[in-house]
């Protein structure tokens, strides 16, 4: 197994390769092995993902929960694991890096913050986004293991596709200590190019139906690219269209991608 410094500091590699890094995001320990077993380099969390395992909408976790949860993914694979940690799950700077010390503590390679405030329905402040940024940063590198702290910039999933403020948003991260940088939703590839040149740090993509292909992607330059809760969701779709199937034809049809997954668990889990 390797130390948690060994896979940080992997995590970190796998963002300055001449390809992106695809980085699946798993909801469960179930799901966590399938995917590490079928050749994904590392994992994230998913705060949707898990909040539905659990019969919730997404920012419905607490933070105790969501660290047992991480530490489940962690302890279920030996590839990186990153977590979505929303806001920090604190009101303050000082409450965020307390959230990425517990990170540490749980085995996590990686984890993000975000700058929107669920508690109060509103986006932080650019300087009060970076402070809260730097506190992250600081607890993320103070010791032997250099936990990899992406920066999130929300506008584009909150009502206020500004790209230029976007662009200053991850400015001002990098600038607080990021490592890497990520704007869910921005995907058009003429605002890519704009972000991507105005910063060093790689550059996650969430991918989405609109979200141009990867060989696309890693032509522009981005680092990562990650599914949130698409694979998750996916998942619930597949139950949904098998359940409809037999409620509303009488047939059997989803027993052959039920059998091709059957055969996905046994090989994972042996």
């Amino acid at each position: 197994m390797s130390t948690l410094a060994e896979k940080a500091a992997r995590f970190l590699e796998l963002h300055h390769q001449p390809t992106p890094l695809l980085l699946a995001n798993a909801w469960d320990v179930g799901s966590a092995k399938l995917l590490a077993s079928i050749g994904f380099q590392a994992l994230a969390t998913t705060s949707s993902g898990y909040a539905a395992s659990l019969g919730r909408l997404d920012y419905g976790v607490t933070l105790e929960e969501a660290l047992a949860h991480a530490a489940a993914l962690v302890a279920a694979t030996d590839v990186p694991v990153s977590a979505d940690f929303e806001d920090g799950f604190a009101a303050d700077a000082a409450g965020v890096a307390e959230t990425v010390r517990l990170a540490l503590d749980a085995g996590l390679a990686g984890c993000s913050v975000e700058d929107w405030d669920p508690r109060e329905q509103r986006l932080y402040d650019v300087e009060e986004a970076a402070e809260r940024v730097a506190a992250a940063a600081e607890a993320a590198h103070a010791g032997p293991v250099q936990l990899v702290l992406t920066a999130r910039a929300e506008n584009h999933l909150r009502g206020n596709p500004d790209v230029s403020d976007t662009v200053a948003r991850l400015k001002a991260y990098q600038a607080a200590g990021a490592d890497v940088l990520y704007a869910p939703a921005l995907d058009r590839s003429e605002d890519l190019r704009e972000l991507l040149a105005a910063v060093e740090l790689p550059v996650n993509v969430l991918a989405r139906s609109s979200t141009p292909p990867v060989a696309e992607l890693s032509a522009l330059g981005v680092k990562r690219i990650s599914v949130g809760g698409g694979f998750a969701f996916a998942a619930y779709g597949a139950a949904v269209k098998a359940a409809g199937e037999l409620l509303a034809d009488g047939t059997y049809g989803f027993t052959e991608l039920s059998a091709a997954g059957a055969k996905a668990v046994r090989s994972a889990f042996a």
